[in-house]
């Protein structure tokens, strides 16, 4: 374990506080000699100009500082679920993290989320509760909120005095002077040896205890909660002490052969692409050429660099364990692994699945094909963004998670590429499924040379299933090498169904075949495969698939009426509400398209005070006439002979 470095993540629900933590966190550690402000757009770790203007961070960025000569790599994270994607890169490369919920709010919907995912990667967390000046702090309530919707392995390290007043301060109820026994107990419960000795009643020492308390947390058991207010930087100093001092530095191995991950991707005005990387093992040093495994390319890096004391410094080399930005890798994209594959890189996680398709327009028509490179470029900084260039009809796609996004990236698209333009109203993103069971065939004979005979059994498939794909045909009849041709398309050939959406939760069977030993060729099969699938669809029909959410919400009783009607007005289904101290937790199932205001409409009926957490849940057959059909994007295998035409371009 490298113990001299910190890769730790500081993520909350918006507006907990998190990027004023860190401001206070450059401050303390001499890395700025003056406190950035979120409210006054100077926060360190805010570079975009809206993220400014706007006062949130929408853009993971990562710094560096020093503390009792511990590195600290940290990295402060979007809070608006909008963002949930960049939050996902980031997860993947943090050893540990900070938690901030706000005393005032406590636990929010994106907490619930947040905390999930480190629960899934076991990350090891220090929950820090912040805000403990402000008027309606209730620490004790907030703590009891998290023992019932987060954990009860809480180690409680602090106490406030004065909450919700400006003399708020906090003193601490575990250290040599102070052995509370909640937290004796808790800790016991986690280590044998030490409960052994304290049901024997033996003299445990403070050393002892907290050595045991410092592998609990390590071993993602116990989680530290300390309080304070960030902006009054009251607990501040004491949260960089227990991250040092309970959280883990990462697993390394310097000795073995380079194996990097991209984890994000950034945009400098000097530098061009910038690739933040996180190193396992070996290293990269400046000048050096490096492998990008994914892509079976070689690039050279032309600068290491890390965020030290509010500027870019050139520090020459990156080591295992370590995180920084790596200039001259102008191919890189997020997920990319440099140098060779390794068991110790992590497995992809998802928060959230973007369920809105939006096109997007150029203000001025000769900006086109600029808007057309600035969302490819974007797509490659989050490919959640799954660009889509419909070159024949001129149209600009992308996928996103809501509106905040939208007016987000507008201004992006404007103030780096210099184009301004527009998003259309969202659709909600429908699939689609074969009704029954049916076959497709295609003969692509003419006009020779050419040859490629087809015929599939196409079958719906079980929900959540995806698509999947055999060959019961013998190479005697079809060349394997067109067989991998056929496999390889088929993704491609569901990207558009018969009613405009992507196919899936299908199974195909190519059952029939035939090739040409003088006139077929492997772009034969690629022609003929779109083809015959289309025409399998037509025969069994599709039936549209509609996106669902999973929803909880908390509010007061007296709301209780109101909320299930709106909810069975949008379709929903919910559970037997959970009623406790005059309010309810209500569960259940919403479709997206009926919904998508929902969260704003419900905190408008209960004056802010109603919560709602939402994550999605699948896709479920729809009726026709509450879904949405589409034209069929560019040219339709079923009309074949423009598609023909096509793809020997010979039309323009």
């Amino acid at each position: 374990m490298q113990k001299n470095i910190r890769n730790v993540g500081v993520l909350a629900h918006v507006d907990a506080g998190k990027t004023t933590i860190t401001e206070h966190f450059l401050y303390l550690s001499g890395q700025s000699k003056k406190l950035g402000s979120v409210d006054d757009g100077t926060a360190q770790t805010d570079f975009l100009d809206v993220e400014r203007e706007r006062g949130i961070s929408v853009r993971s960025s990562n710094t560096t500082f020093y503390w009792k000569d511990i590195k600290i790599n940290l990295i402060d994270t979007p809070g608006h679920v909008d963002f949930s994607a960049d939050v996902e890169r980031v997860l993947r490369v943090l050893d540990c993290a900070v938690l901030v919920i706000s005393a005032v709010e406590g636990v929010q919907a994106h907490t619930e989320t947040l905390w999930t995912a480190l629960q899934n990667l076991k990350i090891p967390t220090i929950i820090f509760i912040n805000k403990i000046d402000r008027a309606g702090s209730d620490t004790e309530l907030v703590i009891q909120e998290i023992q019932k919707e987060l954990t009860d392995k809480l180690v409680l390290l602090q106490k406030t005095v004065d909450e919700a007043s400006n003399d708020a301060s906090i003193k601490p109820v575990w250290d040599r002077e102070n052995l509370n026994e909640d937290v004796i107990e808790l800790i016991a419960n986690s280590d044998e040896s030490i409960l052994e000795k304290y049901l024997e009643e033996t003299a445990i020492t403070f050393s002892e205890l907290n050595d045991s308390l410092v592998k609990a947390v390590r071993r993602h058991q116990l989680f530290p909660v300390m309080l304070g207010s960030a902006k009054k930087s009251i607990g501040v100093e004491q949260l960089l002490d227990a991250i040092i001092h309970y959280l883990p530095g990462p697993k390394v191995d310097k000795d073995k052969p380079l194996s990097a991950l991209v984890y994000s991707i950034a945009y400098d005005k000097i530098m061009g692409k910038i690739a933040n990387v996180k190193v396992y093992q070996g290293a990269v040093n400046n000048r050096e050429l490096i492998k990008n495994v994914s892509q079976e390319i070689v690039e050279k890096v032309t600068q290491v660099r890390k965020l030290i004391a509010n500027k870019f410094e050139d520090v020459g080399e990156v080591e295992a364990g370590d995180i920084a930005g790596i200039c001259g890798l102008q191919s890189a994209r997020v997920g990319d692994v440099l140098g060779e594959f390794s068991d110790v890189l992590p497995d992809d996680i998802s928060l959230r699945t973007p369920l809105l398709t939006v096109q997007v327009r150029a203000d001025n028509d000769k900006d086109y094909a600029g808007l057309a490179e600035a969302l490819q470029e974007l797509s490659h900084e989050d490919p959640t963004l799954d660009f889509e260039w419909l070159k024949e009809d001129k149209e600009l796609h992308v996928k996103i998670m809501g509106w905040i996004q939208i007016e987000v990236l507008e201004r992006i698209i404007e103030n780096r590429f210099c184009i301004k333009s527009k998003f259309d109203t969202p659709t909600v993103i429908y699939r689609e499924t074969p009704s029954t069971k049916g076959e497709g065939f295609v003969q692509y004979w003419m006009p020779k040379p050419c040859w490629a005979i087809l015929k599939f059994m196409i079958e719906p498939g079980e929900r959540g299933s995806g698509v999947v794909y055999e060959s019961k045909i013998s190479v005697d009849d079809v060349h394997r090498k067109y067989q991998n041709e056929v496999e390889r398309t088929i993704p491609n050939a569901l990207k558009q169904g018969i009613k405009g959406w992507e196919v899936t939760d299908l199974k195909i069977t190519l059952i029939e075949g035939e090739d040409h030993e003088i006139h077929s060729r492997p772009g034969d099969f690629i022609v003929a495969t779109p083809m015959g699938i289309m025409n399998g669809l037509v025969n069994t029909g599709t039936t549209l698939l509609e996106p669902l959410i999973s929803f909880k919400i908390s509010a007061s009783e007296d709301l209780l009426g109101a909320i299930t009607s709106d909810i069975s007005q949008m379709r929903g289904t919910f559970d037997s509400p959970e009623m406790e101290n005059g309010r309810f937790v209500l569960s259940g199932i919403l479709p997206v398209a009926t919904s998508l205001d929902f969260p704003v409409r419900l905190s408008s009926r209960s004056g802010g005070k109603a919560k709602i957490s939402t994550k999605f849940y699948g896709y479920q057959e729809c009726d026709e006439e509450l879904g949405q059909k589409r034209e069929y994007k560019g040219i339709s295998p079923l009309d074949t002979s423009k598609w023909i035409l096509k793809a020997r371009k010979a039309l323009q």
